[in-house]
């Protein structure tokens, strides 16, 4: 029975992976919240985690007080996320902060508690779910700079996945960064993305978690400490304006 650890499973992205791995009848899937509450699972293989702010210090050991000890993980994806949005005349101190704890500093300490607790062994996958928007690469005068919270601690967290591979690489823990797709969730309406929903080809976060989790049937340690689109390009902008056409999918995103 695989067990399954999805970090920031509220909404969004996290609560489709969750609801999609608990459909797998042998399944064990520990979803986390931000909120105290205890929420009440749907499904009976669905294991709900209250308080884990991955932007707080003390996310990981709450985390790993919360997962049975012998509960050893198979899959661990980590989909939590913060975006608030700036331009060059109004940056915003408190929202950069915000948005690099959670991105790129708390998984960090996430995946070191996890494997300090001895709950991830050899053949663990790790997911860290990023965005096109942290290739530095793929940034162009198309789209203009601006929300350098954003981009920079996505970037961030690409170098994170990077380094914990390399960390990783004997234990035979596999490490993988994506680029979900662009997704129509709260998340993205409420910084205004939404009325490039359609233009820019979102998706529902239920049509990203089925095709992420694809992907990760067929990832494993031979590429390891690498940046992917599962879904392809088609919703990277920027994508043929830098790269050209005809670009595969899955693409191999450039740092």
């Amino acid at each position: 029975m695989p067990n399954i650890l999805i970090v920031g499973a509220s909404r969004g992205l996290g609560a489709s992976l969750a609801q999609q791995y608990a459909q797998q009848s042998d399944a064990n899937v520990f979803a986390t919240s931000r909120s105290p509450d205890q929420k009440t699972a749907d499904k009976p293989n669905i294991t709900y985690v209250p308080a884990i702010d991955i932007a707080s210090e003390s996310c990981g050991p709450t985390l790993v007080s919360q997962i049975p000890s012998d509960k050893h993980l198979d899959i661990v994806i980590i989909t939590a996320g913060y975006f608030g949005t700036e331009s060059f005349d109004e940056p915003n101190w408190q929202d950069e902060l915000k948005m690099y704890s959670t991105s790129s500093i708390g998984p960090v300490f996430v995946v070191h508690h996890l494997v300090k607790a001895g709950l991830l062994k050899g053949g663990c996958k790790i997911i860290l779910v990023s965005s096109e928007s942290g290739s530095i690469t793929l940034r162009h005068r198309s789209e203009g700079g601006g929300n350098y919270g954003h981009h920079a601690s996505k970037a961030a967290l690409n170098m994170v996945g990077k380094l914990l591979s390399l960390d990783l690489e004997e234990k035979k823990i596999a490490v993988a960064i994506v680029h979900p797709g662009f997704m129509r969730t709260e998340m993205t309406k409420g910084v205004g993305f939404d009325k490039f929903w359609d233009e820019g080809g979102a998706v529902t976060p239920d049509e990203a978690a089925s095709s992420l989790i694809t992907w990760i049937n067929t990832f494993d340690m031979t590429a390891t400490g690498q940046y992917w689109a599962p879904r392809g390009p088609g919703d990277i902008g920027t994508a043929e304006a830098v790269l050209g056409k005809n670009l595969p999918t899955p693409f191999p995103i450039p740092w």
